[in-house]
């Protein structure tokens, strides 16, 4: 069959609703969708329904068709297709897992919070190693082992004022190093 001779036939029903033409249209498309239907999957009943909504629907937007987007069998088909998903998707069922699986939610921490949190520790560890020792020695005792500025003068016997001092200095190397983590 000529793709001409059906554009003309589409061209006429949108034109004049011409009955003839739905006519040769239907004699030609509605078994081969109903066809496909069942090579789908669908039992005949189904596939005679879904063929028959196919090509009501090529009868009232057969002004639709554009030559341009392909054969008027591809656009038959293809409203074809969009049916038989449309019909699947109200079809589906919920369906309970098997016996045996637990259905609630993991414990564990979601894989994208977990490497974020890898990453931010990554630059972390980056960056505290750019600092001299000194000042890495005051980093550590304060965050890491917890301890106020004159604990760790205290423990490092040094002034207060050297402790407060190395650790401006340390802030002041990993603030940009370290600006876009959150």
């Amino acid at each position: 069959m000529d793709p001409k001779s059906e554009i003309c036939w589409l061209a006429a029903i949108a034109a004049r609703q011409d009955e003839e033409a739905f006519s040769a249209l239907f004699a030609r498309y509605a078994p081969r969708i109903k066809g496909y239907m069942m090579r789908h999957g669908a039992n005949a009943s189904t596939a005679e329904e879904v063929a028959q909504e196919a090509m009501s629907l090529v009868w009232r937007k057969a002004g639709m068709y554009s030559p341009d987007k392909g054969n008027p069998s591809t656009w038959i088909f293809t409203i074809a297709r969009n049916l038989r998903i449309d019909r699947v998707r109200r079809e589906r069922v919920f369906q309970p897992l098997p016996e045996g699986h637990n259905e609630e939610a993991s414990d564990d921490e979601p894989a994208d919070i977990a490497l974020i949190r890898e990453e931010r520790y990554a630059a972390l560890r980056q960056a505290l190693a750019t600092l001299p020792a000194d000042q890495l020695e005051i980093v550590t005792l304060s965050y890491m082992d917890g301890l106020s500025h004159s604990q760790v003068a205290k423990r490092l016997d040094l002034p207060l004022g050297t402790v407060k001092s190395r650790m401006r200095l340390a802030y002041n190397k990993l603030r940009p190093m370290l600006e876009g983590l959150k």
